[in-house]
């Protein structure tokens, strides 16, 4: 039977909403054509647009905010997770005696605030008759989402048949409610304390389809229904499913069939948060005898168990629950997005959150520097992989040129006038570092090959931005979108003010959104999901997030580029050392070669300068693993002399052969940028590199190990002249990024550095000659850079 045709527009008043009192019945009358009956249900705006377009909901409960006993961040991290798949998050429950599907922050909060009774199935009327709140379970919540038509709904565990429930009959409504409303459920089956076997056959004489996802593993009764707490339960699954794609088409199927039952998808809680069966089989057999001696059945057995299970697990029960909901919720969202692909829906975009306090993606955020607050829940999960990963800066550039004017006499001024108003050029564009370099490796790479992750403002700048990078073509999903109800969230802008000859005067740049936040979590998950050939960091970030990023790299298998952007910023890779590390010189947590944190470093020689300055400074070029690995290479007198004979007297003199070779044991490959001289590369090789036995390298072959070491082969180092003098400059602004860009995406084809440095010149050529911050030219050299990388192979 279809569902009810129910009103999907608000028809009381804010005053009337909140009222606790029961709101005066109007008088029978007799329903007719002409009289549609009262509307028993208000549907949000959002869900009601979301309905209409066919954009992916999930349906939530909200009895886990009004009953649960997890942080009161739950909520947020929950709307946000779903949004940051895609979907839009319906929250259904009992506001004022009024059936809501999608309830707000604050209508949520003021039902907590002034407390709501548990609603399933039984209680929806009687609530609503009295005018009161009440939080929905999993089986309110099935009937509110059917009534709306959603299709998918995620949750913690199910309700089910309570152990010795062949004697009592308590078994939860949720199972009911399976059997006649149809509704996917997405959970990690039904909760431990409860009798599994006895819930899988109640439920399959309710004609319940129950699958549990196989995650790898194999099916054909071989996948066990998961147990809340644990992933197993000792019970196989009725059946197994694949992944969303697969849970997706039989929702559809289901619909197609006209069959009313509900569907439940059981998803086993995430391996690093899933406790032992048998460590929770003791403990719950202990919760479940204490509850029968002290008498609680019913509504009340279920609490006092979850109470003892907590005091018994000493806590450990409850991040256990905040994973698996998580989990869970990510699951269904990424189900409904399936489902909406498979009937022409289309996603919803990424937009900022509602939520006080998240951003987009379900992050925590800071109001200040020196007050930077790190996520510690929230893990927004991407699916596609991705060669090339960029972290860095995106920013809104503006150019502004001197027009010129006329002074006494004929003479026209060059410079703009201070404390006035000038006339002058203004261009904007995008820019950015990290935006630069990921545009760069675009341009020379396959779709949806490079990614880029970065922040902007809710401003008109960060939209001006996010339109820009979609026109670009390049990957938005991991740009957040940070609210402005937060201190320095705006989005970050570069004014550059120049004379009438294109000189720069003055320039002011915004940068605080990279320095003022930090989401540890997020970018994590995000190398995590894009498993990345190379990820780029530039130095727009703080200390700290700079080597959150090269640790996520590193445990995540990436080969790590570190981009300096600046003299003042490089020095950001060698940080002092924490107070905590009491080993001797340098800081405890640094590694050297073979196991160095970055593989590549792309500086100009101011930067390289810097970061030499504060290696040395902070202890890092004093300890004695350093020492060793410097030690093996070898170089002793006559150095001078193979530097000046590579990269010239002028190079040898200013330091920069010895500053780079010093900082090989951190960075392997150093290729230092000299403008018109080209670009010096500096590499340590491993023992086993066949450069060092080729005649073809033997001139760039500085030194070779000394002493046996167990990895270090030698030195080399080959100077690559510019590969065009160029007199028409018109910007020189990305020209280093574009270089990175190129080169990295060549890389994480199969290249070697040696057979791309000249192509990433070239690039760097026409991103000089041209006004943007990436030269669409660069496009051109797609095929040149897929020649260099397979040449190398």
């Amino acid at each position: 039977m279809p569902p009810l045709a129910l009103s999907r527009s608000p028809t009381l008043t804010p005053r009337h909403l909140f009222r606790r009192r029961p709101l005066p019945l109007p008088r029978p009358r007799p329903f007719t054509t002409t009289t549609p009956p009262p509307p028993a249900l208000r549907i949000s705006p959002e869900v009601t647009a979301a309905l209409a377009s066919n954009t992916p909901l999930v349906a939530l409960e909200s009895t886990i905010y009004t009953h649960g006993a997890l942080s009161p961040s739950l909520p947020s991290h929950l709307d946000a997770l779903v949004r940051s798949h895609g979907a839009v998050p319906a929250v259904c429950g009992i506001l004022a005696g009024v059936p809501t599907v999608g309830l707000t922050p604050d209508e949520i909060a003021l039902m907590t605030r002034e407390g709501a009774a548990k609603a399933s199935r039984r209680d929806l009327a009687l609530l609503a008759a009295r005018g009161e709140h009440g939080g929905t379970t999993i089986s309110g919540t099935m009937v509110l989402a059917r009534a709306a038509g959603i299709r998918v709904f995620g949750t913690g565990g199910l309700g089910g048949v309570h152990r010795g429930g062949e004697r009592s009959m308590d078994v939860s409504a949720d199972l009911t409610e399976l059997g006649r409303t149809r509704v996917a459920v997405v959970s990690s089956g039904c909760k431990g304390f409860l009798d599994v076997g006895r819930t899988l056959e109640f439920l399959e004489t309710q004609g319940v389809v129950v699958a549990t996802f196989a995650e790898g593993r194999e099916g054909g009764g071989k996948v066990d229904f998961p147990a809340f707490w644990a992933r197993e339960s000792g019970v196989a699954s009725p059946g197994v499913v694949k992944d969303e794609i697969e849970a997706a088409a039989v929702i559809l199927a289901q619909e197609r069939l006209g069959m009313e039952s509900g569907l439940l998808f059981a998803n086993p809680i995430p391996e690093e948060y899933a406790i032992p069966r048998a460590e929770m089989e003791a403990v719950i057999e202990t919760a479940v005898r204490e509850a029968e001696e002290m008498g609680f059945t019913g509504n009340a057995n279920t609490p006092y168990i979850l109470r003892r299970i907590k005091e018994l697990t000493e806590g450990r029960s409850v991040p256990v629950n905040k994973a698996l909901v998580k989990a869970n919720v990510a699951r269904a969202a990424r189900i409904a997005t399936e489902l909406a692909k498979m009937t022409g829906g289309t996603l919803a975009t990424a937009a900022t959150s509602s939520w006080t306090g998240v951003d987009a993606l379900g992050q925590g955020s800071s109001t200040s520097q020196g007050h930077r607050q790190a996520d510690t829940e929230a893990k927004p999960e991407h699916t596609s992989r991705a060669d090339v990963l960029v972290a860095g800066s995106v920013a809104l550039d503006l150019n502004c040129d001197y027009a010129g004017g006329i002074t006494s006499g004929d003479s026209k001024a060059v410079s703009p006038a201070l404390h006035t108003s000038n006339p002058a050029s203004i261009n904007q564009s995008v820019g950015g570092v990290g935006h630069n370099i990921a545009l760069a490796a675009h341009r020379v790479s396959e779709e949806g090959k490079v990614r880029l992750c970065s922040m902007v403002g809710d401003d008109i700048a960060g939209s001006t931005i996010l339109s820009a990078l979609k026109a670009s073509g390049l990957d938005t999903s991991c740009i957040r979108q940070l609210g402005h109800e937060y201190a320095s969230t705006r989005t970050a802008q570069y004014v550059a003010v120049n004379d009438a000859h294109k000189n720069l005067v003055m320039a002011m740049a915004d940068m605080a959104i990279f320095s003022s936040h930090s989401f540890p979590t997020y970018w994590n998950s995000a190398v995590a999901a894009a498993k990345p050939k190379w990820l780029v960091v530039d130095a727009n970030w703080a200390e700290a997030d700079i080597q959150t990023w090269i640790h996520a790299g590193r445990e995540h298998g990436a080969s790590v580029a570190f981009e300096p952007v600046s003299a003042a910023k490089a020095r950001r890779l060698f940080p002092a050392p924490s107070p905590r590390d009491h080993r001797g010189p340098g800081p405890a947590s640094a590694t050297l070669f073979p196991r160095a944190a970055v593989d590549l470093c792309t500086p100009n020689q101011f930067e390289l300068l810097a970061m030499y300055e504060a290696a040395k400074q902070h202890g890092y070029l004093e300890s004695p693993a350093w020492f060793e690995v410097v030690d093996s290479f070898g170089i002793m007198g006559g150095a001078r002399e193979r530097f000046v004979a590579i990269a010239s007297a002028e190079t040898a003199d200013a330091g920069i052969p010895v500053q780079a070779v010093n900082l090989l044991p951190y960075i392997p490959t150093i290729i230092t940028k000299l403008g018109a001289n080209g670009a010096l590369l500096t590499t340590l090789l491993a023992r086993d590199d066949p450069r060092l036995r080729d005649p073809d390298h033997a001139r760039y072959v500085v030194s070779r190990c000394v002493n046996n070491h167990p990895h270090v082969g030698g030195v080399y180092m080959r100077l690559f002249p510019a590969v065009e003098r160029v007199a028409d400059v018109v910007s020189v602004n990305g020209i280093g990024d574009t270089f990175m860009g190129v080169l990295v995406a060549g890389l994480a084809m199969g290249g070697k550095v040696e057979q791309l440095i000249d192509v990433a010149q070239r690039a760097a050529v026409l991103t000089l000659r041209s006004k943007e911050g990436v030269s669409e030219e660069v496009r051109g050299l797609k095929g040149e850079v897929r020649r260099a990388a397979e040449a190398s192979r």
